[in-house]
């Protein structure tokens, strides 16, 4: 078989697509340029019903009080978590929660119920906290940032225990106390509804590793991405458990990589220095707060913060075959989920799923369980230096055009 049959069969592998339901003002960039994205409660329900009919898989919707983006504020991602899973039929919602601010069985109970009601798409994001100001608006005490962790892992196994136990549940933990709760009715996913999280430092890999079932990494390189998923494979497998890998991914999809360039490069442009260096402060609270100095934006400047989650840093920018080539490249280091997200919602989303994810969906019917060795490519000369080269040792003249392209451009930016 030769290298194009082998990547067909590679795009064909099961990989779901997800992405940022935009339920906050001022979208997923700390930039005040214009966007065509809306974050009302019909504008994401419109959303919604159009992303699961141009294939994608979920939707995350995000979990703060306090806004850090040029925007007008943020509709509860509870709330709208229902209003989406009423509107939709195959997608799957995930509710973000800080552990800080809700009581493990109330958001059990909340849970089960939209996952009853939806059928079993439901799910929930479990956020460990970092930004300090809502600690103090809230009067919420301040935990050390491991402490945060610690207190999330109870979090999650009160959740399990209150959807699986058959009997009065009794929890003894440093932050929770359950004394003989009976939970009825179970929810329809079994053991229960998924369990995401985020997080980079070594606690978060710990307890993704331990307690969840999905891993969100923030964007990364592909050796950055690839070193992450191995950690919490590891210990996942030292406690007789697997975990599946989520990816963060900011995505402009453009005719040439230059045209996705420049997008961004305008982007970064109209961000508002003020609100960057805000953000900055708030999250050393987060990975640069830990003995390791590991975490989230621990190694994040200030171009990077410009999108919340490192998102640009994984480099889906340019056209559909570019952008396919390097998402399949993460597939094959161990990522299962792609969360996107997109300056314009309102008509980039569907581009996307039209453009890139029908390449990966179009060929799962085809898929066998068993895919042969990659044969051992021809001799090509040195691969292209750069934050975004692909892999692909036969690439076209075409391809190793745009590579070189983003190299320079961003070389320079």
């Amino acid at each position: 078989m030769h290298v194009g049959t082998q990547k067909n069969s590679l795009l064909s592998m099961s990989l779901k697509f997800g992405y940022w339901a935009p339920i906050l003002g001022g979208g997923y960039v700390l930039s005040n340029i214009p966007q065509r994205t809306e974050w009302s409660i019909a504008a994401n329900v419109r959303l919604a019903q159009t992303a699961e009919r141009v294939g994608f898989d979920y939707t995350l919707l995000p979990a703060r009080f306090t806004s850090l983006e040029c925007g007008d504020g943020q509709n509860d991602a509870l709330a709208t978590s229902a209003y989406l899973a009423a509107a939709t039929e195959r997608l799957k919602i995930i509710g973000a929660f800080h552990t800080a601010y809700w009581h493990p069985a109330m958001i059990a109970k909340s849970a089960s119920t939209i996952d009853v009601a939806s059928g079993g798409r439901y799910a929930l994001n479990i956020l460990s906290g970092w930004l300090k100001d809502e600690y103090r608006q809230f009067n919420r005490p301040w935990l050390e940032h491991d402490e945060r962790y610690r207190q999330s892992e109870e979090f999650i196994q009160i959740l399990r225990g209150l959807w699986t136990s058959e009997e009065p549940l009794f929890f003894n933990g440093d932050y929770y106390r359950i004394h003989g709760a009976v939970f009825r009715p179970k929810p329809v996913s079994q053991p229960g509804p998924e369990i995401f999280q985020g997080g980079n430092s070594k606690a978060a890999r710990r307890m993704a590793g331990t307690h969840s079932d999905w891993y969100f990494l923030n964007g990364n390189s592909i050796e950055g991405a690839k070193e992450q998923i191995a950690e919490v494979r590891a210990i996942a497998a030292s406690n007789q458990r697997q975990v599946k890998f989520g990816l963060n991914a900011f995505v402009v999809l453009r005719d040439t990589v230059e045209e996705a360039l420049a997008q961004k490069q305008a982007i970064i442009d109209a961000a508002d220095p003020e609100t960057i260096q805000a953000f900055a402060n708030q999250a050393k609270n987060a990975g640069q707060s830990t003995k390791e100095k590991q975490g989230m934006w621990a190694n994040s400047d200030y171009t990077d913060l410009v999108q919340p989650n490192d998102g640009f840093k994984t480099g889906l920018m340019g056209p559909a075959d570019f952008i396919a080539e390097r998402i399949e490249l993460y597939r094959e280091i161990g990522v299962d989920l792609l969360l996107a997200a997109f300056l314009h919602f309102n008509d980039e989303l569907e581009e996307f799923g039209h453009q890139v994810i029908s390449r990966f969906k179009r060929h799962q019917d085809k898929v066998t369980l068993s895919v042969p060795d990659r044969p051992t490519a021809p001799e090509a000369s040195a691969p292209v230096q750069g934050a975004f080269a692909c892999a692909y040792e036969t690439a076209s003249e075409t391809r190793k055009s745009q590579e070189h392209a983003v190299a320079s451009v961003e070389h320079t930016s």
